[in-house]
């Protein structure tokens, strides 16, 4: 049911009415008494809640991919290798490391 908005013409009383829409409009102030009109107003805004009713929404792979489970290969396994160990640091200058080796 909507709340209508009232203002009395005698006294610029403005006041708000909740009843459904069959029902007539109200007709005196409660204030004065006087005569009162109806006022159009903007209403309130809608909200939507929930993915995809926004501007802002896009259906990039990225948003969908959020929205989705990954898959999973059925047919093989993803392989983990182990890391390459480090090679190990020398203090040695590489010339005289060189010139150790040849001699």
């Amino acid at each position: 049911m909507p709340t209508y908005e009232y203002e009395c013409r005698a006294c610029q009383h403005r006041f708000e009415k909740f009843q459904s829409m069959s029902e007539d409009p109200v007709r005196v102030c409660p204030a004065c008494g006087g005569s009162v009109r109806r006022v159009i107003g903007g209403g309130m805004g809608i909200i939507f809640k929930g993915p995809g009713f926004y501007v802002t929404d896009s259906k990039s792979s990225a948003a969908s991919a959020a929205l989705t489970p990954a898959k999973k290969d059925s047919g093989s396994e993803a392989k983990e290798t182990a890391p390459a160990s480090p090679a190990p640091k020398t203090t040695e200058n590489p010339a005289a490391a060189a010139k150790k080796e040849s001699a």
